[in-house]
């Protein structure tokens, strides 16, 4: 009997918030989600991911992107041919995971195995403050003092308020900033002062990405994560003298089989590794699971900050993210 051709099925879904954001477009109180499934008849894989507004996608651009692509599904499409038929972005990063998800359920082995990795293990995650006054901000710290490391998006005017305020809600805390390409070179030189007396141990993206070159040779007596400035291996050569870290998120970067060999060259080349994640649930996060045994921090909450995640999906206690378990995303069914 001949092989079940394989068909691809896109569902999109919107996630209640347990708390709304404010970003410079409005108050959010959803997250959107798309799910991509590959399916043969006798084998499927899942992925999920969140389109990115920083790159000029949206729910209905990301849709578009994976429908665009069903025939080319039906015709033999796979992980490898994937990464020169979609640029980076949110609608590779579902493909990707599918892919690797229906991958090794042919294998009849877990996707750790057949990256090459053991049995995952518990991990932790850092804990996101969003943008907000500086007296939401350090309520919501306060709230949430038990993370073990919490990280503060910025967004320019009022920073240096939002983090002395955030510190003196939570003195004992690990801090990480995110300011989110807001600032200029000038701005990181006379924040850094305050920012050493907040004990903030990492800065991520502090200038507009294609601005790193006036990093170079500016002392920092703190890190620098580059996070928009990175989005696949090819960008890494050029931080060097500028970072001492990059941040690798899978909807950003367009997929693990990306991930993966950006966070192997960023240790080759001494660079520490960040992996963030979006707003979005337990199926997105489960596949950056397989970059954790590569990456110093960690910030996967995004199923944290959701009223409610899928089910059944991965397992928090707390800031602990326990591995997959049972027939959710990249183990044999």
């Amino acid at each position: 009997m001949a092989p079940h051709p394989q068909r691809l099925t896109v569902t999109r879904r919107s996630w209640a918030l347990a708390r709304p954001i404010t970003t410079p477009q409005g108050v959010q109180t959803t997250a959107e989600t798309i799910l991509a499934e590959i399916a043969d008849g006798d084998s499927r894989g899942r992925g999920e991911c969140v389109p990115l507004a920083r790159y000029g996608e949206s729910a209905d651009s990301v849709v578009a992107a994976l429908n665009g692509l069903k025939d080319a599904i039906v015709s033999g499409l796979n992980r490898d041919t994937l990464q020169k038929a979609l640029p980076p972005g949110a609608a590779r990063n579902a493909l990707d995971c599918a892919f690797w998800d229906i991958d090794a359920n042919r294998a009849y082995c877990t996707v750790a195995e057949l990256a090459g990795q053991g049995a995952g293990t518990p991990i932790t995650t850092a804990f996101t403050i969003p943008l907000d006054t500086p007296e939401h901000m350090a309520d919501l710290a306060a709230a949430n003092r038990a993370h073990p490391l919490l990280i503060l998006n910025l967004g320019g005017d009022g920073d240096l308020e939002r983090v002395r305020a955030v510190r003196q809600a939570v003195p004992a805390s690990r801090l990480i900033v995110d300011a989110n390409e807001s600032w200029t070179a000038a701005q990181l030189a006379a924040f850094l002062p305050a920012l050493i007396e907040c004990r903030v141990e990492l800065i991520e993206q502090p200038l507009p990405a294609g601005a790193d070159d006036a990093l170079a040779g500016c002392a920092h007596a703190i890190p620098l994560g580059a996070d928009e400035s990175c989005r696949s291996v090819a960008d890494i050569q050029g931080l060097a003298g500028r970072y001492e870290a990059i941040n690798i998120t899978l909807d950003k970067v367009g997929g693990l089989t990306e991930a993966l060999a950006m966070a192997a060259d960023a240790k080759r080349r001494g660079l520490r590794v960040i992996l963030g994640g979006t707003l979005g649930t337990s199926l997105g996060v489960a596949p950056a699971l397989l970059v954790v045994p590569m990456a110093e921090i960690v910030v996967l909450d995004g199923p944290l900050r959701l009223a409610s995640d899928r089910y059944p999906g991965l397992r928090y206690e707390g800031s602990t993210i326990h591995p997959p378990e049972g027939r959710f995303w990249g183990q044999p069914g």
